[in-house]
């Protein structure tokens, strides 16, 4: 761990606003009596980030807007959908996850029954072990499922390459994902 900042986190929130406006950076370091390293150091990546993502917003509005009016609400509705879907993709691979782990205890829990001298004494334990712990692996299948997609995402994000039909979901394509999931269910 590095060493502590001279700067309170709300000073570095007024640079970074501040950079956000345009301000210059040898300007604000001399105000704060940092160097301009230390303030490129922590905060360019950022600020870089935050004005990309900025950028595609403006985009996408723009993109929007010269789209007939039926179109766009078309759009508005897709994205709530779309937005519904990974809220709700979440939520179940978390209790899918806590549901993972409480089975995991539970199978743990009968494998102090196991005789392990002779375990094939204990064998209605060690059935019970072994569909705990395939309950527990299947619960925890949505949670890996997701964590994999946002691997190869974060992955292609970094270099740069987009994802096979990327940007151009068609409504059939969505409606073929959403009903996949919810035959899971």
């Amino acid at each position: 761990m590095g060493r502590k900042s001279k700067l309170t986190e709300k000073q570095w929130q007024e640079i970074e606003r501040r950079m956000l406006e345009g301000e210059a950076v040898r300007k604000l370091a001399k105000e704060f009596g940092v160097s301009e390293a230390t303030i490129r150091a922590r905060k360019s990546t950022q600020v870089e980030e935050i004005k990309s993502v900025a950028n595609q917003i403006v985009a996408t509005e723009r993109a929007v807007m010269a789209l007939p009016i039926s179109a766009q609400i078309t759009a508005h509705n897709l994205a709530s959908k779309l937005r519904a879907i990974s809220d709700n993709l979440a939520s179940a691979a978390q209790y899918g996850a806590q549901t993972a782990h409480r089975l995991s205890a539970l199978a743990n829990s009968e494998v102090d029954k196991v005789d392990d001298v002779e375990p094939l004494k204990s064998i209605e334990s060690l059935k019970g072990v072994a569909a705990l712990t395939k309950l527990a692996n299947d619960s925890a299948s949505i949670a890996l499922n997701l964590m994999a997609a946002n691997k190869e995402t974060i992955k292609e994000l970094n270099t740069g390459e987009q994802p096979v039909g990327y940007g151009s979901v068609s409504p059939a394509q969505l409606k073929e994902v959403v009903e996949s999931v919810q035959t899971k269910f």
